[in-house]
C-alpha cells in the first residue's frame, strides 16, 4: 500500500494534519511501499529540547531516560512538548518500499543521517542504552520512518558518526550563513560558543572577509574560550543575552554604533529575541536558528521598539546544507578538535 508522499497516513491526532504538528502519529514499523524502515543507533536531540528534558528530569526527580520513553509512547515521534521541537538520528537502511527501489540513491545497508527533524519521524524505542548529557546525544535500539519526502544524507567515510551526526543537526545555521553574509557585512552571532553557533562564526568570518566585523556573543566562560580557541570570531563578548540592553551596549561599543547587518541567533534558551533585535541596524536582518524563539515576542518586541528589522524564522533546511557544515569540519582543523573532544 502507498502512503501520502508527506506521511499523513500515519496521522492519528489530529487527522487531515502533517505529521509535525500533529499530537500523535504511527510508529509501526511495518513500512508502507513509499517508505523506508531505520535501524536507529543514536538521536541527537534537539539543544533546546535537550535543555529543556534535563531541567524537567531535575525538577521531577527523575531521568532523561523516562522522560524520552514517556514522549515517544504518547506521540509516536520525539517531538517534545515543551519546546515543540525534536532532532535528528542516525542508523542504517533496513528496508526500501518498493516504489521507491531504484528511484533513489540508496541500498539496503547504507548508513544513513536523516535531515528531517525528530518532531514529524515515526520513532520505536526498544531500548535507550546511553544517554550523552554532554553531547545531547542518546544511543538506542530502536525502528524509524522515512517518508518518500524526507530528505537524508549518507553519512562520510572521513568523519566519525557520532561526529558527523552533531554537525548535521544544526547544518542549517551555517548554510543559511552563508546566504545572508555578504563581503564586508558585520555580524553578531549569539550564542557563539555553541554547537551551531562555532559553525556560523567561520561560516560568517568567511563571508563577511577581512573587511567585516564577526562578533561572538557567548553566555560561558567555557564557551568564550573555545571562541577565541578558533580564532574565527573578531571580537568576543562574554553576556546574558536574555539582558537586552546590556548586549546592545557591548555591542554599540564594539561596532562604533554602527550595530550589525546581520543578527544570527543559536542559543538553546528562552528570552533572548530582543537582544538580538536590539543589536543589529534598522533595515538590518535578523536570523533566529534557535528553536527557543518566541516569533510572538520578536514580533510585537521589535514593534514595541520601533524596530524595523527584517526577522527570518530558522528553516533547518537549505539546499546543499549538509555538503556546507561537513566541509566547514574538514577545513577547519581548529572546530574539527573542539567537536571532537565533545561529540567521539
Amino acid at each position: 500500500m502507498k502512503g501520502c508522499p508527506y506521511g499523513t497516513h500515519r496521522v492519528i491526532e489530529k487527522k487531515g494534519m502533517l505529521p509535525q504538528p500533529a499530537w500523535k502519529i504511527s510508529n509501526d514499523p511495518e513500512i508502507y511501499s513509499n517508505e523506508i524502515l531505520i535501524d536507529v543507533k543514536t538521536l541527537n536531540i534537539d539543544s533546546a529540547s535537550f535543555t529543556q528534558i534535563k531541567k524537567q528530569a531535575k525538577e521531577e526527580n527523575r531521568t532523561i531516560e523516562s522522560i524520552i520513553l514517556e514522549t515517544v509512547e504518547k506521540r509516536g515521534k520525539q517531538h517534545n512538548p515543551v519546546t515543540g521541537s525534536g532532532g535528528m538520528l542516525i542508523g542504517t537502511v533496513l528496508k526500501i518500499g518498493e516504489d521507491l527501489k531504484g528511484k533513489i540513491d540508496l541500498q539496503e545497508g547504507d548508513k544513513i543521517a536523516t535531515l528531517v527533524s525528530l518532531s514529524l519521524t515515526p520513532l520505536k524505542i526498544e531500548k535507550i542504552l546511553a544517554v550523552k548529557e554532554n553531547s545531547d546525544q542518546v544511543d538506542i535500539e530502536g525502528k524509524a520512518i522515512l517518508f518518500q519526502s524526507g530528505i537524508y544524507a549518507k553519512l562520510p567515510t572521513d568523519i566519525d558518526e557520532k561526529l558527523a551526526l552533531a554537525v548535521l543537526d544544526v547544518a542549517g545555521a551555517p548554510a543559511q550563513t552563508a546566504r545572508l553574509v555578504k563581503p564586508s557585512d558585520i555580524v553578531v552571532v549569539i550564542g557563539a560558543g555553541g554547537k551551531s553557533g562555532l559553525l556560523t562564526i567561520y561560516e560568517a568570518k568567511k563571508r563577511a572577509g577581512v573587511t567585516g566585523k564577526v562578533i561572538g556573543i557567548e553566555y560561558s566562560e567555557e564557551g568564550c574560550r573555545k571562541l577565541r580557541e578558533t580564532g574565527y570570531a573578531d571580537i568576543v563578548i562574554q553576556g546574558d543575552a536574555t539582558n537586552p540592553v546590556e548586549i546592545l551596549e557591548k555591542v554599540k561599543e564594539a561596532t562604533a554604533e554602527k550595530l550589525a547587518d546581520v543578527t544570527i541567533n543559536c542559543v538553546n534558551i528562552p528570552d533572548t529575541e530582543m537582544a538580538s533585535i536590539l543589536v543589529t541596524r534598522d533595515r538590518g536582518i535578523v536570523y533566529f536558528f534557535s528553536m527557543a524563539t518566541s516569533f510572538t515576542k520578536a514580533a510585537l518586541g521589535a514593534e514595541g521598539i520601533g524596530k524595523d528589522v527584517d526577522m527570518l524564522i530558522g528553516n533547518g533546511y537549505a539546499k546543499g546544507h549538509s555538503e556546507i557544515a561537513l566541509q566547514i569540519i574538514r577545513e577547519s582543523e581548529k572546530i574539527r578538535r573542539i567537536f571532537e573532544e565533545i561529540y567521539v
